[in-house]
C-alpha cells in the first residue's frame, strides 16, 4: 500500500524536517500550478517520470521553467533512450497518480528501483516545493532537508544542473 500524504508528513517530523503545506484545488500541469498557487514561498518545481530502453526507471526533479530534452539528458545521466513512464509503471514504482509525481514519492520505493536526478540549480534557492503524494496540496521544505529525505529513503541521486 502507497504511503499517504499524513506518513509522508510523519516520516518528515521523524526526520525533524520541517515542512509546510498548503491546501489548493488538484493540480495536473505546470501552467495550472502558477495559475492558482498563489504565494508559496521558494522555488516550485515539476517532476519527471521517465523509463530508459533498458526498463530502467528515472525520476527527475527540476525547476518548473527548464525545458528537458530527454536525448540530451539521457546522455548526461548515462541512461538509454529516455520515455516518459506509463501511469501503471508509476504507481507500480512510485505509488503515485499523473499529475502527483514528486521527490517524496521515493518513500514508496524502498527498493531503490527508480534512479533519482536532482537539478542543482534548485540549490540557489533556499525552498522547494512539491505535492506530497497528491496534486491537492504543496509542501515546502528546504533543498537541504530534501537531500535528507532522499538519504533517508535509500537513494543517491545525480545532482547536476539540467
Amino acid at each position: 500500500m502507497p504511503a499517504s500524504p499524513e506518513d509522508l508528513f510523519q516520516r518528515l517530523d521523524e526526520l525533524g524536517i520541517a515542512h509546510e503545506t498548503t491546501h489548493h484545488a488538484a493540480l495536473h500541469t505546470v501552467e495550472e500550478s502558477q495559475a492558482i498557487r498563489g504565494q508559496i514561498p521558494g522555488a516550485h518545481n515539476k517532476n519527471l517520470y521517465l523509463r530508459d530502453k533498458k526498463k530502467r526507471n528515472w525520476l527527475v526533479c527540476t525547476l518548473e521553467d527548464k525545458e528537458i530534452d530527454l536525448k540530451q539528458l539521457s546522455d548526461r545521466i548515462g541512461a538509454g533512450r529516455l520515455s516518459f513512464g506509463s501511469a501503471e509503471r508509476l504507481a507500480e514504482f512510485l505509488g503515485v497518480k499523473p499529475g502527483a509525481v514528486t521527490a517524496f514519492a521515493l518513500i514508496n520505493d524502498p527498493e531503490c528501483k527508480v534512479n533519482v536526478v536532482l537539478d542543482g540549480a534548485m540549490l540557489a534557492h533556499r525552498q522547494v516545493n512539491f505535492h506530497p503524494l497528491v496534486n491537492t496540496m504543496t509542501t515546502t521544505i528546504t533543498f537541504p532537508d530534501l537531500l535528507r529525505f532522499v538519504a533517508a529513503c535509500g537513494h543517491q541521486p545525480q545532482t547536476l544542473t539540467l
